[in-house]
């Protein structure tokens, strides 16, 4: 069985690894990048707090000695589902089997403008962009003698209030009130703020009324400006427009406000479902399409009670339906009864700040909040990193911005143009 996957997140790495040693199954993984990386840390590398490294694992390193599993680097250009065949923007590649784990992309709502000039938090690259932009305009407004040019640099907006938006904004206020004054004495009488904004009625809207009311009050102490029922409408000329009227100047919009799934050339329009995801059935089979899947992101079954209108899209279920459809691909191979997915939600979890986090439990329904939901959030991702590696890293950089409230890796690294 010749097994084709398109992308290396969470769903896709997990069907891998759950194929090692089958002799009756080749896997190939495809993926535009050579490296598999932790989006729910994105936000640390963003704001200097952890090296890229410590997220990210190279997928050929993953696979050495691994002998029924192989890498290929590549971007998928079109599907041919008449001839079991993939286009590649290096080549081509035939299979027995096709899934797409390609995950979601940042969504702008169609705001071209905002597209154009906000800083995106979606991948590595985007991390990195966002931490070399933040630490030029540090250095910008270190120098400017102008007050409406120092504080359009030193403001932040934020948009998006769910767990990247609520994090990253933590993150800054606890690094404006214990960094940046330290760092850059000529900011010591300028104004700075932080906002966070959401067109929605309240921050994490999936999470539990408590777990809401916590982390805006959290914020609210740390010094961040929340804007409820705020929609952005437009960015331009250093200026973030919402629907209400009202603006804000600034020369960082970070922008974690939505995702939307991939459109592919040859999968049919009938195969797609709510937010352009590919539409599947119980068994992650896409429908319409006789040897082809969809996990994670980029897919919305039908099939599960508990979850009529889809799932959301969030690491568990990638992982779960990985690591399902990896055992119903086994099934085939032994000619056995598949297994439908459905979702065990195991809880909700979002950071604030040091000390500061909330965590709701689904079964029994239990809600903490403070150091005890901090400790299980650090916990949580620490032992979801893909290598011990990465764990041991990511620990120690931890263990010395919890204690040193600090981190030295503020360094504007970025490929130099030549001539």
């Amino acid at each position: 069985m010749n097994i084709v996957i398109i992308g290396g997140g969470f769903a896709g790495i997990n069907l891998a690894k759950e194929l090692v040693n089958q002799p009756e199954i080749q896997v190939t993984l495809v993926d535009k990048n050579n490296y598999n990386f932790f989006p729910p840390l994105i936000y640390q590398v963003a704001t200097a707090f952890l090296e890229p490294s410590s997220i990210s694992y190279p997928f050929r390193k993953f696979f050495a000695g691994k002998k029924n599993l192989q890498f290929r680097l590549g971007e998928l250009l079109s599907v041919v589902p008449a001839e079991n065949k993939i286009i590649l923007n290096n080549g081509e590649l035939t299979y027995d089997y096709l899934v797409f784990a390609t995950g979601a992309e940042t969504s702008y709502f169609g705001m071209e403008n905002v597209m154009k000039n906000a800083i995106p938090m979606k991948t590595l690259n985007d991390a990195i962009e966002m931490r070399n932009a933040l630490l030029k305009n540090l250095e910008k407004a270190a120098i400017t003698k102008d007050i409406r040019k120092r504080r359009k640099l030193l403001t932040i907006v934020v948009a998006g209030g769910g767990p990247t938006g609520v994090e990253v904004s933590g993150m800054f206020a606890e690094m404006r009130k214990n960094i940046l004054l330290k760092e850059y004495p000529e900011l010591e009488t300028s104004a700075s703020n932080v906002y966070l904004v959401d067109g929605g009625d309240a921050l994490l809207a999936p999470m539990s009324k408590d777990s809401q009311k916590d982390t805006l009050e959290a914020l609210t102490k740390l010094g961040v400006v929340v804007k409820l029922n705020t929609r952005v409408v437009d960015y331009v000329d250093d200026t973030v427009h919402f629907e209400n009227g009202d603006t804000i100047k600034t020369k960082n919009l970070i922008w974690a406000a939505g995702v939307s799934a991939k459109i592919f050339d040859g999968i049919p329009k009938e195969s797609y479902g709510r937010g352009r995801r590919m539409a599947t059935d119980q068994y992650n089979k896409v429908n319409g399409l006789e040897n082809i899947y969809a996990i994670g992101d980029t897919a919305i079954l039908a099939g599960d009670k508990n979850f009529p209108d889809g799932h959301p899209q969030v690491a568990q279920v990638a992982i779960q339906q990985g690591l399902n459809l990896a055992k119903n691909f086994k099934a085939i191979v032994k000619n056995k009864p598949l297994k439908p997915f459905v979702y065990n939600d195991k809880g909700s979890m979002a950071i604030i700040g040091k000390n500061k986090a909330v965590v709701d439990l689904p079964s029994p329904k239990w809600h903490f909040n403070g150091f005890f939901a901090w400790v299980i959030w650090l916990f949580i991702h620490l032992i979801s990193l893909i290598t011990y590696r990465n764990r041991i890293n990511t620990f120690w950089n931890w263990m010395v911005a919890y204690f040193a409230r600090d981190q030295s890796l503020r360094m504007i690294i970025r490929p130099e143009k030549r001539q």
